[in-house]
């Protein structure tokens, strides 16, 4: 596949490469200098490091079905080391200035549907399973051709609805809805109709200050958003002594808010390498399906991606096609298994890295800035410990909000598009799994058009895809009857 370049201006033109770093990432022939592409890989960091308290907070949520629980610290320290190995690798091979992290969505897949039928060793086995199926997939060529496959609203309607049932996490974990047992409705506003805990209260605080910085478009704005509601956090606590919410009703969710000791450690990698293929005692059509789920979802988020940053950066023909566009596919797909092999869930290309991007990063040398600032960020895990479940959930409602913007690019007035992309939306959040709103979505998609007359229009590809998703809901029934047989 050809590679392609922005136009460069006169002056750029009659400049020289300047040493061996410039010929490498191809600074001077992007148009870009030393100096824009490190404080684009700062500002691309500054705008993405919320993923090393978030992602933990996400991943230790949930017990597994043997009730074990991931460790914050662990989780953290893993966070970051893999975001900086990936996010550098990807820079020095593909040369482009977009970082890699943990995916979001992808982490709230493992966090809140797989360990409710694996373990947590196993969940991540899948998760580099997944990533090297990606790879497969990308080094054929095959990936491309399925992404094109897949009709654009389906796409869209998957990222909003991951980016609702992120933000109805998020309103859970701070209080904000609550659950009203055999009661209807099912849910309902904080205690007994009111917001009445500290802790919710800062919740709301924290999100419409982070709302107030993302809409004023305030580099790091999701980060300082979280800084400043954790202050307040520590602030209250030392006032108040509110306490784990275990011991008192109106404490903290899940981490109290105080710093005990030094805010730097070494970290514990002790999660690397803790996978396990042993799945005998899960069903290989649930195995499959989760595994089918992953790849979905990890698929269509980095080619979306992918096409975002690099019209951003000026870097793509009008195919959307960008330099070294198979080296960075199978990159991304390396990046779920070692996002796996970690214990950090799938890292893929980042949104965020956008914000690097508009500061005039145009070459992988951003990215190996990024990365070196991601690893340092492991020995300040202590620092993301205090960090309280519910000034997290105030990033997760914002991040749900960005991601729901999307669905203005899809015309609901035909209702053979409507009907699916609703489904896919709102199946996500109201059965708690994401694998369920996909399924309903194709399932959905496939039927009503080939019954409106339209089966010629619908690719042979996803005929397969929605006959998978029919397996995968019923697959409770064929389990027996295959156990019975």
């Amino acid at each position: 596949m050809a590679e392609t370049q922005p136009k460069a201006d006169t002056q750029t033109e009659s400049r020289q490469p300047n040493g061996a770093i410039d010929r490498f990432f191809e600074i001077t022939q992007r148009g870009s200098t030393v100096g824009r592409e490190v404080r684009g890989g700062i500002v691309t960091f500054v705008t993405m490091a919320y993923i090393v308290i978030l992602n933990p907070i996400i991943l230790t949520t949930t017990t597994d079905i043997n009730g074990d629980q991931l460790e914050f610290g662990q989780v953290g320290a893993v966070t970051a080391m893999t975001a900086g190995v990936m996010t550098i690798l990807f820079g020095v091979v593909s040369r482009l200035p977009f970082a890699f992290a943990a995916g979001l969505g992808i982490n709230a897949f493992v966090a809140f549907t797989m360990v409710g039928q694996v373990t947590w060793p196993e969940a991540m086995a899948l998760v580099m399973i997944n990533g090297v199926l990606i790879v497969i997939l990308a080094a054929t060529g095959l990936r491309r051709m399925i992404f094109d496959a897949v009709p654009m609203e389906l796409k869209i309607a998957i990222t909003v609805g991951i980016g609702l049932f992120i933000a109805f996490i998020g309103f859970v974990n701070s209080g904000f809805v609550t659950a009203t047992l055999n009661a209807s409705p099912p849910v309902g506003l904080g205690v007994f109709g009111s917001i009445a805990t500290v802790p919710t209260v800062l919740f709301v605080i924290t999100l419409l200050v982070t709302g107030v910085l993302v809409a004023r478009k305030v580099r790091g704005g999701l980060l300082i958003g979280l800084v400043t509601g954790t202050v307040l956090a520590v602030i209250a606590e030392a006032i108040w002594q509110l306490g784990s919410g275990q011991e008192n009703p109106g404490g903290w969710g899940l981490t109290v808010p105080a710093l005990t000791g030094s805010p730097f450690s070494m970290p514990d990698l002790s999660l690397v390498g803790a996978v396990s293929f042993d799945f005998g005692k899960v069903g290989a059509i649930t195995v499959v399906m989760l595994v089918f789920s992953l790849l979905f979802m990890n698929f269509f988020d980095a080619m979306g991606t992918f096409t975002g940053l690099s019209r951003e950066a000026g870097l793509a023909d009008e195919k959307g096609n960008f330099p070294r566009l198979k080296s960075a596919l199978v990159v991304e797909g390396i990046g779920a298994v070692a996002g796996g092999f970690t214990s950090s869930s799938s890292n893929t290309v980042f949104i965020e890295s956008g914000s690097g991007i508009g500061e005039g990063a145009r070459t992988g040398l951003a990215n190996v800035v990024t990365g070196l600032l991601f690893l340092a960020a492991m020995f300040l895990t202590p620092l993301a410990e205090i960090v309280p479940t519910e000034v997290a959930a105030a990033a997760l409602v914002v991040v749900g909000a960005m991601m729901m913007t999307q669905i203005k690019a899809v015309d609901m007035n035909r209702f053979d598009v409507a009907l699916p992309v609703f489904l896919t939306i709102t199946v996500m959040p109201f059965s708690y799994s994401i694998a369920n709103g996909i399924g309903a979505g194709f399932v959905s998609w496939v039927i009503i058009r080939a019954l409106s007359g339209k089966a010629r229009d619908i690719h042979w590809l996803l005929w397969i895809v929605a006959a998978g998703f029919v397996i995968y809901f019923a697959r409770g029934p064929i389990e027996m009857l295959i156990a019975g047989a």
